[in-house]
């Protein structure tokens, strides 16, 4: 009896395509992102109406988009940091 094994050598490794960061609706501070600008809306919606005491609002229209524009500064500059350090790898178009 001849003991025959076949065994498949292949010089070609599988394809290698890597990022170091998640997409950004993958990660926590996405969702907290929106978390936040919901909670401005709302705080803006709630708070105040102006009829008590002959004030104006205390936290209307123009602070809620002042602050949502600022968390949203803050959400790209976070985006930023974390792409800034990441390269993509793709092995298939090294050259050998």
């Amino acid at each position: 009896m001849s003991n025959n094994t076949v065994r498949s050598t292949s010089t070609h490794e599988g394809r290698r395509i890597a990022t170091e960061t998640k997409a950004s609706t993958k990660t926590t501070e996405f969702f907290v992102y929106i978390a936040v600008v919901l909670a401005i809306i709302v705080t803006a919606f709630v708070v105040g109406d102006g009829t008590e005491g002959g004030e104006g609002d205390p936290f209307g229209a123009e602070h809620a988009m002042r602050y949502i524009t600022f968390v949203t500064i803050g959400y790209m500059i976070a985006r930023g940091l974390a792409k800034s350090g990441s390269r993509a790898h793709d092995d298939a178009h090294e050259s050998n």
